[in-house]
């Protein structure tokens, strides 16, 4: 029978298990292949995944997830770990609040996280993906993974799903810190809020996605205290010939160095921790375009990751859902 305890699911995105071909290759074909990402017709889309997509692209990548690799492998599940450690120092001992981490894609799985939260016989079930603006592509897909999971169980958990927290105060309190660190340390300078992008046409579809990222945006500037021209909102990682939500960051840092702005911070305020999406496309190939560009200097702000005031934010979210 469940106990009182409470589980506590972090869920991230995911990555490779390795730099290498082989390994870019499988987490792709998981992660492209979900058509909570790519909403294209299968018979048209996975041939073209299978074919040239799986073929070509991870001989790509594998340069670009070397250049970010560390002792302890990917930074992403080095730092999602590390994340969930630290809440679970946080929230209490796991005989009362069980933190379990998984990805939607790769390991640590869902499913294996979902029976180790089966087997402590958890009374209730808290699933907090790690999006704090809602999207069908991660957040959705984070509730599909799940479900699909709760579904061999006998008797299930009472159970809550936190599907965004784009506005938690907490939240916003951590990224204006965070912003505050770097420019204490360098200077203030303009900043470049760069967020994940996705199609246009699922937000014509109806997903809140790029309304989140643009509230969470004006309540940033505002406790930083921000002009208009003081800041600039964009959108990174876009993939395929489809358009997808613009300013696109990588033009905007061109424009920007162009313009005559020779320093730059970039937050990235959609990812939790970081990852090859923050430390090499904007730490590494967006500073080299941007001097490249006539620009002298750009800050990356890290991802909030395990600081204290991250794991705050977390815990306050989750006694939002009830915790």
């Amino acid at each position: 029978m469940p106990t009182t305890a409470t589980g506590v699911l972090l869920v991230n995105l995911g990555t490779p298990t390795a730099p290498t071909y082989g390994a870019i290759r499988r987490f792709l074909a998981a992660f492209l292949g979900d058509r909570r990402v790519v909403e294209a017709c299968p018979a048209y889309w996975y041939p073209l995944l299978h074919g040239v997509i799986l073929s070509t692209r991870p001989l790509k990548t594998a340069a670009l997830y070397e250049s970010v690799w560390t002792t302890e492998g990917s930074p992403l599940l080095a730092g999602s770990q590390a994340l969930a450690t630290a809440l679970q120092a946080a929230l209490g001992p796991p005989s009362e609040v069980r933190v379990e981490l998984a990805m939607t894609y790769g390991k640590p799985s869902i499913s294996a996280a979902i029976e180790r939260l089966q087997l402590a016989r958890v009374g209730r079930l808290i699933v907090l993906p790690l999006y704090p603006q809602y999207s069908g592509t991660t957040t959705g897909a984070v509730f599909d993974g799940v479900t699909a999971e709760l579904r061999r169980w006998r008797q299930l958990p009472a159970f809550s799903f936190v599907s965004e927290y784009h506005l938690e105060p907490a939240y916003i309190e951590a990224l204006a810190a965070s912003v505050r660190a770097v420019w204490e340390q360098h200077g203030r300078s303009h900043l470049v809020l760069s967020n994940h992008g996705i199609p246009v046409k699922y937000v014509a579809a109806g997903d809140p996605y790029r309304l989140q990222a643009r509230a969470t945006t004006a309540a940033l500037v505002a406790a930083l205290g921000l002009k208009p021209d003081e800041y600039s909102e964009c959108f990174q990682s876009r993939f395929g010939p489809t358009e997808w939500v613009t300013p696109y960051t990588d033009e905007r840092l061109t424009e920007l160095a162009r313009a005559g702005v020779s320093t730059v911070t970039v937050v990235t305020p959609s990812f939790a921790v970081d990852c090859l999406e923050t430390l090499e496309e904007i730490g590494i190939r967006g500073r080299a375009a941007f001097i490249a560009a006539g620009g002298r200097e750009l800050h990356l702000v890290p991802a909030l990751n395990e600081t204290s005031a991250h794991v705050g934010a977390l815990a306050a979210v989750l006694r939002r859902a009830g915790l």
